[in-house]
């Protein structure tokens, strides 16, 4: 099966066209070398996909014969991601929150009491 296909098949992107897209940017690697979106994955394969900045990794268990449940994913790929990635994902999303847009205004008393009380169990 083709390197595009299996990542949509086990959901790791939403379309088959972002994962072609992805492969050609350099972002999926097999057995630690760039591939394109033709490249034939086998069971026992090792994967790293780059996707919103955080580095998944994979090990093929299986083909699937088409897109599957998000239930049934295991049964394709074991996720070999480190829980170093997982944790980046949680200070992205806080990033992400603790960033006010342009017009919003200025904080509210509530977001100025969870701000500090994010502070505070951090230090």
């Amino acid at each position: 099966m083709r390197v595009d296909k299996y990542l949509w098949c086990v959901r790791y992107f939403k379309t088959r066209n972002l994962a072609s897209v992805a492969c050609r940017k350099g972002q999926v690697k097999i057995n630690g070398e760039q591939c394109k979106p033709s490249r034939d994955v086998y069971i026992g394969d090792d994967i790293l996909v780059r996707k919103n900045q955080v580095n998944f990794q994979m090990k093929v268990l299986d083909i699937p014969p088409s897109r599957v449940g998000a239930k049934l994913v295991d049964i394709y790929r074991k996720d070999t991601t480190p829980s170093k990635e997982y944790e980046l994902i949680k200070l992205l999303k806080l990033h992400k929150d603790s960033h006010r847009k342009k017009g919003e205004g200025r904080p509210t008393k509530k977001d100025r009491r969870d701000m500090d009380d994010y502070y505070d169990q951090n230090e």
